[in-house]
């Protein structure tokens, strides 16, 4: 139906029920599913109004990455119900976590312990993997022939979250009262996700020509998105904004979150309309599910085991090919991959996460921490774009193996880490762009490792493995290592000995000595785990040698083949039955002849 004849009610309806205004929702999904990258922003008002050490502190940053990071039950979950209920849960448990973690540190409810502040923050930190498993996984399979530039938009999304969760901020409150910014971060992605529950869903997709133009269009959106917040925050750094200079920064944010993108869904489907002839759908094979994994295991010959048959199963195939579960996680490559993401990015987590106690700790005022916050958001896009496109550039045209420039990527974010450690006049801001541009990199780099080198047969289980590394990380940098070292240098300052978090009070340390002693041990570490992906990158220098997708255009090639014996196959057996319709009519006739 065309669209003159469908009207706007028709065209109105087309496009809510259409795969382009999924995509739309998941985009503004992932936009605010980043709440876990501005706890700089609100930590000092938990550690002065619980009266937290800085190890108290990072315990409960430890639980935030916990929870933003461990999602194996969402995934397991959504294989048995529907997306809408996956999306509810996420709003549902975002909700409640940042909401208590808000009415616990205003006071409206009675002090809580400190393990019940490390569940609510986890809870609530937890609601990002469902909104990834959500949206992310529905709309990758919805549009399966562009599931890579699908991936790095809605990464990239969440990456800019951040830097628009303190426009926002700035525009409501001024950028005074960071509480009520976990009010806003409590209320706001739960809403969205709310509005967009019957939206994201499985739509059989259509072989569109323009399917990548169109995914192009929503990549210069977010590019525009992301000049524009680096802009505005330079200009808030330089001048003082009002509150109505505030709304109006807040206001274009919105225009290029929202209208923006959504025009290029509504142009896209005006199109659709005028089309006489609908694209012809593919088929999508039914997804593999616990129950069938579990369903054809169960069908297999149970025989006891031999020697020989446990040899096999510890015994890994060939880079590339579908590793089983138990064969990748024993296996020296995913053990080296997991050792240099624990010190590598966790590094990275430990500064981002820290970023409002150094901020303070090196004399910088709360506007300008805000600002940090803000870079490492914009960077953190920049890195994952970046990333994803020219480590596959380099890959297809130069051989170059991923590990090696995940090696790269760890270098580099040494020299943020040391930019922190001696406290340069002013170097925060470049140590922010730095950190949020290596973070950002370093991402797509390990989930690709990981997909290359031990198949996608069992992916989502072992790309959520691959996901926790960073919280441990986090766990013995900045728990262990940064928090301990500040309150001892804490301590030091004020003359007293180490106060319990139970005490209702907290200690605050100014110097640069404060977080010196904690970055230099990330260096180094840091730099090990470089080294460490440098010894991966020589493994697999063979591997990346070669054609690493060979074995899917072999499989490809293959279907098409078995397609086209069959379609010969059917083609001789027809021929044959209407050559025997003609015999049996010749027969007929010579009957009636004689």
């Amino acid at each position: 139906m065309s669209f003159l004849s469908s009207g706007p009610m028709g065209l109105t309806v087309q496009m809510l029920s259409g795969r382009w205004f999924m995509a739309f929702a998941s985009f503004l999904i992932m936009s605010a599913a980043g709440a876990t990258y501005i706890f700089a922003i609100y930590s000092a008002d938990i550690k002065s109004s619980l009266g937290y050490n800085q190890q108290t502190l990072n315990t409960l940053s430890f639980f935030k990455d916990l929870g933003a990071n461990v999602g194996i039950h969402a995934g397991l979950l959504a294989e048995v119900t529907p997306t809408w209920l996956i999306l509810a849960v996420g709003s549902a448990t975002n909700l409640f976590g940042y909401l208590m973690v808000y009415l616990s540190i205003t006071g409206r409810t009675p002090r809580p312990h400190v393990w019940q502040m490390c569940l609510y923050i986890c809870v609530g930190a937890n609601s990002q993997s469902f909104a990834n498993t959500g949206a992310l996984v529905t709309c990758v399979k919805n549009f399966p022939e562009s599931r890579g530039i699908v991936l790095g938009l809605l990464k990239g999304f969440v990456g800019l979250s951040g830097a628009v969760f303190t426009q926002l901020y700035l525009a409501f409150y001024g950028g005074r009262d960071s509480k009520s910014l976990v009010l806003l971060i409590a209320w706001l992605p739960a809403a969205i996700s709310a509005v967009f529950l019957r939206t994201i869903r499985i739509i059989p997709p259509n072989r569109l020509s323009n399917e990548f133009k169109v995914f192009c269009n929503f990549l210069y959106v977010s590019l525009a998105l992301a000049a524009y917040l680096m802009v505005v925050i330079i200009l808030q750094k330089k001048f003082a904004f009002t509150r109505a200079e505030y709304a109006g920064s807040a206001a274009v944010v919105l225009f290029l979150l929202f209208i923006l993108p959504l025009a290029v869904v509504i142009r896209e489907e005006i199109s659709i309309s005028k089309q006489n002839h609908p694209p012809k759908k593919i088929p999508l094979s039914p997804p593999t599910t616990t129950a069938t994994i579990l369903s054809n295991a169960s069908s297999k010959n149970t025989n006891n085991f031999t020697l020989s048959r446990i040899v096999k199963i510890f015994k890994s195939p060939n880079r590339g090919e579908d590793y089983s579960i138990l064969q990748a996680l024993v296996s020296v490559d995913m053990f080296l991959l997991f050792v240099s993401t624990v010190f590598g990015v966790g590094g990275t987590l430990t500064a981002i996460d820290n970023m409002g106690q150094i901020g303070e700790s090196l004399g910088y005022p709360a506007k300008s921490i805000a600002t940090f916050v803000s870079l490492i958001s914009i960077w953190n896009y920049t890195g994952r774009v970046a990333s994803g496109f020219a480590s596959e550039i380099l890959l297809a045209k130069y051989k170059l193996p991923r590990p090696l420039m995940f090696a790269f990527v760890l270098l580099v974010s040494c020299l943020g880490h040391l930019l922190v450690a001696f406290g340069v006049p002013g170097s925060l801001y470049a140590a922010s762009i730095i950190i949020g541009f290596c973070f950002g990199a370093a991402m797509p780099l390990i989930l690709s490792i990981i997909s290359e080198l031990f198949g996608l047969k069992y992916y989502s289980t072992l790309y959520n493995f691959g996901g926790m590394a960073s919280p441990v990380g986090s766990y013995i940098l900045n728990v262990r290592v940064a928090g301990y070292l500040y309150d001892r240098e804490a301590m030091k300052q004020n003359g007293h000995k180490l106060v319990p978090s139970s005490s209702g009070k907290s200690l605050t340390c100014i110097g640069v000595q404060c977080f010196k002693r904690s970055f230099l041990i990330i260096t180094a570490v840091t730099l090990a785990g470089a080294l460490v992906m440098l010894l991966l990158a020589w493994r697999t220098k063979d591997f990346y040698r070669g054609d690493i997708y060979a074995r899917f255009r072999e499989g490809l090639e293959g279907e098409s083949k078995a397609e086209e014996t069959k379609s010969s196959v059917e083609k001789e057996k027809l021929d044959e039955k209407e050559c025997l319709k003609g015999n049996d009519s010749i027969q007929t006739s010579q009957r009636n002849v004689f």
